[in-house]
């Protein structure tokens, strides 16, 4: 074995990978729907393999340059996830969600810095403590900055590789009821309030029209169709288009085909006997009146209409408010698709009643004509680009650096938000700008998946393997008992707090409320428990808000919890 260690030691780059892929391997093994992620299994592997080559006299180390450039990419590649919903979250309904993020962030971090300092524990467990408990890995780098910025001041003797192996640690022993014990606290909380949710998220649905989003697959059922039928009935010839559509709203003729000849559809085209007519519409619709025009026919020709697909940005403040019912009226209806509505990145469920917000994106399909004319209506068409512009990548970057050399004095020291809250920051303005420009700065969410999984999942393994070879002599059974019941009270407080004040304060849907308390911890994992829980998709709706505002508050209290355990 140590000939194998002494062999990854002198290979790094070997090292790196071994660990990043052992992590991601074992990150997938569950026990019940619960396992440890891939970014906890980098700190359990990193650590484990550093230990046990100490035990063979092999020290293993990786480049602090590495780990700091892969930190600052996911950095950056958050702060461009969360950028436009975390502006909206600043108005209108948001302010509530914005408000249960608030408190969870505030309350998890101030229940982490008392423990640290009521159980007298070393430097670097309070950022550990909250990084774990809060099930916010990202929050190990801002607690990291804090010791290498020297603005927590270390006790004599004490290395800056042990402040690290602490933090590392305390994560790791926290971690694991952060991610339990939030998923079953979400799950059960209504339960336990006395509160019947499955019967709220029923109301919500028939209320707003939401339909169900899980388990919705590949099926043959098809909202909207689009049907060739040649004119026969009396009542409908000689009526022009425009008439037609007086008369019955829920179709629209998209095409005319006369004597082998293309008519279109223009609203003054008077209809005549054999013409056959291209009628889309709703199915229901669609099967509901089959003498209407006459019988089914199968003309290719007819049918032959450009179909588009498109994500349509909606930023026109004079749709923002309105409801997908309200555009019923309009010509476009009938003529297209809503296939998803996205916001601030997360799917959600959405029906006639919900109402259109700033920077939602809309997934639509249907005529081409249609789609250009809604996309002018409600914002600007995104088209799917899977090119990375580089240039506004490397300009977003050196702001976030920029921004991170201001600092200010606080606590006896200079603060600053630091490399990192700086690229947070700056990936936040990016994102904004760019969602409502749309003409430069396009990161895949693909690509920007990249930036953010390998980047924290390559730094927590580097601080890991730094880490592990400390731990040993750090780690006692008294003080991992000490940090698991700090971790245990700040995961376990804050999600009754805010559902007390989501549900008698701001009266808040319990089902929607069930999301709310998930998005307030940042984690995706409650809500979707929650949603099967309760046979419903009603709680992605109070999701995306508070996920943004925390995954930015967490981030950045694992600076602050350090600096305040001191």
């Amino acid at each position: 074995m140590k000939s194998f260690f002494t062999f990854l030691q002198q290979n790094p780059y070997l090292l790196l990978f071994f660990v990043v892929g052992l992590a991601v391997w074992i990150g997938r093994a569950s026990v019940k729907g619960y396992g440890l992620g891939m970014v906890a299994g980098a700190i359990v592997v990193g650590a484990g393999v550093s230990v046990l080559a100490s035990t063979y006299g092999v020290k293993l180390e990786l480049n602090n340059f590495a780990k700091s450039l892969f930190y600052y990419l996911f950095m950056y590649g958050v702060g461009l996830r969360v950028g436009p919903s975390f502006i909206n979250s600043l108005k209108g309904d948001g302010l509530k969600f914005f408000v249960l993020a608030l408190v969870s962030s505030v309350l998890g971090l101030t229940l982490v810095v008392i423990g640290a300092k009521l159980f007298q524990l070393p430097v670097g467990a309070a950022g550990g403590m909250l990084a774990g408990s809060q099930t916010m890995s990202a929050a190990i780098g801002s607690a990291e900055q804090a010791v290498t910025s020297g603005v927590v001041k270390l006790p004599e003797g004490m290395k800056p590789e042990e402040a690290s192996g602490m933090i590392a640690l305390s994560y790791g022993i926290t971690y694991i009821w952060g991610t339990v014990g939030i998923i079953l606290i979400c799950k059960y909380l209504p339960r336990w309030w006395g509160v019947d949710a499955r019967a709220a998220a029923k109301k919500y649905e028939e209320e707003f029209g939401v339909k169900d989003l899980e388990g919705g697959g590949l099926t043959g059922y098809r909202q909207f169709g689009l049907r060739a039928y040649r004119l026969e009935s009396p009542g409908t010839i000689g009526k022009s288009i425009a008439d037609f559509r007086k008369t019955d709203p829920e179709y629209r003729i998209v095409n005319v085909l006369r004597g082998g000849q293309q008519m279109g559809a223009d609203t003054d085209l008077v209809l005549q006997k054999g013409d056959i007519i291209a009628l889309g519409g709703a199915i229901e619709h669609l099967t509901e009146k089959m003498g209407l025009i006459g019988p089914e026919v199968a003309d290719a020709k007819a049918l032959n209409i450009p179909l588009d697909q498109a994500e349509i940005l909606v930023t026109n403040k004079e749709v923002v408010g309105r409801t997908f019912e309200s555009f019923r009226g309009e010509a476009v209806a009938g003529q297209l698709q809503v296939t998803k509505v996205e916001r601030g990145g997360v799917t959600i469920p959405a029906g006639l009643k919900t109402e259109l917000q700033r920077m939602d994106i809309v997934s639509v399909v249907g005529l081409k004509s249609a789609v250009s004319e809604l996309g002018e209506m409600w914002g600007r068409i995104a088209r799917t680009n899977t090119s990375t512009d580089l240039l506004t990548l490397a300009a977003g970057m050196i702001l976030g650096f920029l921004i991170g050399l201001i600092e200010f004095p606080a606590f006896g020291a200079k603060v600053g938000l630091g490399n990192a809250g700086g690229l947070l920051l700056s990936g936040v303005i990016v994102s904004s700008v760019v969602s409502r420009l749309r003409f430069f700065g396009n990161t895949p969410n693909a690509a920007r998946n990249v930036l953010e999984d390998l980047g924290l999942v390559v730094f927590v393994a580097i601080v890991g393997v730094n880490a592990g070879a400390g731990l040993l002599s750090q780690l006692t059974g008294a003080i991992a008992l000490k940090i698991f019941i700090a971790g245990f009270i700040a995961c376990t407080i804050p999600p009754f707090i805010v559902w007390a004040i989501g549900f008698h304060i701001f009266k808040i849907n319990p089902a929607v409320l069930m999301g709310g308390v998930a998005g307030a911890r940042s984690h995706s994992g409650p809500c979707r428990e929650a949603a099967v829980e309760i046979q419903s998709s009603v709680p992605w709706i109070g999701f995306p808000v508070g996920y943004a505002v925390s995954g930015i508050l967490l981030t950045i209290f694992g600076y602050f919890a350090m600096l305040l355990a001191q």
